[in-house]
């Protein structure tokens, strides 16, 4: 699958950062998809993260045309696409990649301001999970200000699905028990994560 650039980033910290996009390209990014971030030209290093915000602003003319009578589909289509509505993509850093070596920590650096941002192939989404033992998990779970439960959900039925096609039909079984793990001493995250999980997988408790 060819990797299609998002956006280009409006600000960025060492755990996350927000990219501006243009709603014509809306149907890349979802919640919960893996992206990366080239730190160089030769894109040696990447930094990876998880959408887990996708935020669509108004301006003077669309609470005008909120408010008028009979908006014609034209001028709906030329507001969306000819005019440059913002909307604001927010990711949560997970990772980066150094060569072939792929670590689940915090990048070295932040991206800088107007770097690109795409999404990753099926190949990237499978190596970066692959890598480790979910270590990346944990900086979803710290993130408490964040909708933990259906952003893991989306991930894993995302990288599930990638895992399946690529061979790993029991990788959605292996992150969910991780998760669990993860999870012992905190009940009430365990059930919503888990509750969260079986509404992609309804027959998730028998697989584990």
């Amino acid at each position: 699958m060819t990797t299609i650039e998002i956006g280009r980033l409006l600000r960025a910290g060492i755990s996350g950062c927000v990219v501006g996009c243009r709603v014509s390209r809306l149907d890349a990014p979802a919640f919960g998809g893996l992206v990366r971030i080239p730190l160089d030209e030769h894109e040696h290093t990447q930094v990876y993260g998880l959408i887990y915000d996708i935020h669509i602003d108004d301006d003077g003319l669309v609470r005008q045309l909120v408010t008028a009578d009979n908006v014609s589909e034209d001028v709906i289509q030329d507001n969306r696409v000819n005019r440059n509505v913002p909307v604001e993509i927010s990711v949560l850093f997970t990772g980066y990649c150094q060569g072939e070596l792929v670590y689940h920590l915090l990048p070295p650096r932040p991206p800088l301001t107007l770097d690109a941002m795409y999404t990753c192939s099926s190949e990237d989404l499978c190596r970066f999970v692959d890598a480790g033992r979910f270590g990346y998990f944990r900086h979803v779970l710290r993130a408490r200000d964040l909708p933990v439960s259906e952003l893991l959900a989306a991930h894993v039925q995302q990288a599930g699905r990638e895992q399946a096609l690529a061979g790993n039909p029991r990788w959605i079984g292996q992150a969910t028990r991780e998760l669990i793990t993860l999870l012992r001493d905190d009940y009430p995250t365990l059930m919503s994560v888990l509750g969260a999980l079986a509404d992609i997988q309804p027959d998730l408790y028998g697989a584990l």
